[in-house]
């Protein structure tokens, strides 16, 4: 059948199972949203307030689901603000296709009004992009962007659609889903090598990454670990894909992680990495990383292999298969000594758990907050988050119900991306989404409070006040002589009333008793609702990496 270009865009989205997007309409994109308005029983459209909300929101429909987010923006500054978003996903290896509008071809590289080179702009942050300047390759070129997106290391994909694209015509044929394109099988040569490393080990740390995560790995990993006697760890992309409530999980390590994963990992003789990139926040400084231990590295990108810390062995291709393959063929092996010695430093990371509760001066602590939380959020919760001080205390206290239950950016470290991100979160799985901010991050997109409230998406939004840019008045605080240039937060909003004037509820919360209170009003209204929450501006992330210092230099108390 002949459609015109916005219609075969659309036509190609459903036939590739997209059902939601997110975006902002603009004079080069009318087009595609008639053709929008058209399919509207087939495919939802969510208006954000801005186009990064609407990137973000792609990206935690896609951490949520393992599905391909979709986003749509106009040419010029509504492609451009799309760009922080492109990179939040990129730099975490989210699916995303972002499509954009431009000028008709003849008017490309004239200047014209809200003409951008998008394609220009995004080459570096994006997996791949495309710019269609014929009819005949659009809906093609749409498929092409859904295979890479998800395929090996996913990534975002942009694909920028001049006009007189979208308004001509073409035959369009209906084709299948896209598959991912299949990762080569390691040689049974380097599955051998690995088993024999693995067999050597005296004290060996699984360490996941989100590439775990990401494959639902979970299960397979906590057999292997008591297989052949070992513990795990993760970095932050890693969290949730293995039961917090595990023996032998320690939780993230790194800069902010939990002192019995960091030591953990510093003291162990073999380090299996899974799907995980050595990011200089997981390591500290490198060439002291890991200094008695062998490393194996599993990853589908040859480009991380070897790329931050020098590895014993690389094993690139579909790490699934590879991990299933070795863990098939190593012996079992109780390891009691390395147990006994993993459990003096939880003990030792338990005492100086107390010593921060201890020596806290608020009524209200942000241990409490997720304590909290814990005990009332309802099953399947994802937890969102943005960027900062809240994010690391989620990382360190924050119970996950299971693979994907949580979306924050690691990578980019994007303050304001929690909001957009739960509202695509909600969307895709329908679960309960509860969004931990701060002061600063909220302050970035809050706008997008007006689209949760008009699409009714119940977000619960636990802000964490302190006054403060947390995180950089910390180390202003440690390492500045508490130099605190432009972190104290002189601003005089009402985030209660605030949250009123959007349509949404609004609660205040100064103590553990008036959260619990206000948290399950939340919880039970059903709306979006926003709690206020006040915490000391002193309170610290602890421990912590001082810069440019090794897991042996880690900080546990001021």
């Amino acid at each position: 059948m002949k459609l015109n270009g916005a219609q075969i865009l659309i036509r190609t989205l459903i036939e590739q199972g997209v059902t939601d997007v997110f975006g902002y309409p603009g004079g080069q994109v009318i087009n595609i949203y008639d053709a929008l308005y058209e399919y509207k029983d087939e495919i939802n459209h969510i208006l954000t307030a801005h186009e990064q909300g609407a990137s973000h929101a792609a990206d935690g429909y896609s951490r949520a689901t393992g599905k391909v987010g979709v986003c749509i923006a106009t040419s010029g500054p509504g492609a451009t603000n799309l760009v922080t978003g492109i990179a939040t996903a990129m730099l975490d290896s989210i699916p995303m296709v972002a499509i954009t509008g431009n000028v008709p071809c003849s008017l490309i590289g004239k200047d014209s009004f809200q003409e951008i080179d998008i394609t220009g702009v995004t080459l570096p942050i994006t997996k791949h992009n495309f710019f269609v300047s014929k009819i005949e390759d659009l809906a093609d070129t749409i498929r092409k962007a859904f295979s890479i997106a998800k395929s090996g290391r996913p990534g975002p994909v942009l694909v920028d659609i001049p006009k007189d694209v979208q308004v001509g015509k073409y035959e369009y044929e209906p084709q299948p889903v896209v598959e991912k394109i299949p990762l080569p099988k390691v040689k049974e040569s380097l599955i051998d090598k690995a088993v024999e490393l693995i067999a050597e080990a005296k004290r060996p740390y699984i360490y996941v990454g989100g590439g775990a995560a990401g494959l639902g790995m979970g299960d397979d990993i906590v057999k292997f670990a008591e297989k052949i006697g070992a513990v795990i760890g993760c970095s932050f992309m890693g969290l949730s894909s293995v039961p917090q409530d595990n023996e032998r999980f320690l939780g993230m390590q790194g800069m902010h992680g939990h002192y019995a994963s960091s030591m953990s990992q510093n003291e162990a003789d073999l380090i299996l990495a899974v799907g995980v990139r050595f990011s200089d926040r997981a390591t500290g400084n490198v060439s002291k990383f890991a200094k008695t231990s062998k490393i194996i590295q599993l990853d589908p990108d040859s480009a991380e292999v070897n790329k931050n810390v020098r590895v014993d062995l690389g094993l690139v291709g579909d790490v699934e298969d590879s991990f299933k393959r070795i863990a098939a063929k190593c012996e079992a092996s109780e390891k009691p000594a390395w147990l006994a010695r993993v459990n003096e430093l939880k003990n030792q990371e338990k005492q100086f758990e107390e010593e921060i509760a201890a020596a806290a001066k608020a009524p209200l602590t942000p241990k409490q907050v997720f304590e909290t939380i814990n005990a009332l959020k309802p099953a399947r919760t994802v937890i969102a988050t943005d960027v900062g001080q809240h994010q690391m205390w989620a990382a360190q206290y924050a119970h996950f119900d299971g693979p994907r239950r949580i979306v924050s950016s690691g990578g980019l470290g994007t303050m304001g991306f929690g909001l957009g991100a739960a509202m695509g979160a909600y969307v895709a799985t329908k679960d309960p989404v509860v969004l931990i901010t701060g002061d600063g991050s909220f302050g970035m997109n809050l706008n997008e409070l007006a689209t949760a409230v008009t699409y009714k998406i119940p977000v619960v939004i636990v802000l964490l006040n302190n006054g403060v840019l947390g995180m950089v008045r910390q180390w202003q605080t440690l390492f500045f002589g508490k130099r605190y240039s432009n972190t104290i937060l002189t601003r005089k909003t009402d985030f209660v009333a605030l949250a009123k004037a959007f349509g949404a509820d609004g609660y205040k919360a100064e103590t553990q008793v008036e959260f619990k209170k206000a948290f399950e009003a939340a919880l039970a209204s059903g709306k979006v609702s926003v709690i206020d929450v006040t915490i000391d501006k002193d309170e610290m992330v602890l421990p912590m990496l001082p810069p440019g210092g090794a897991i042996a230099d880690i900080i546990t108390k001021v």
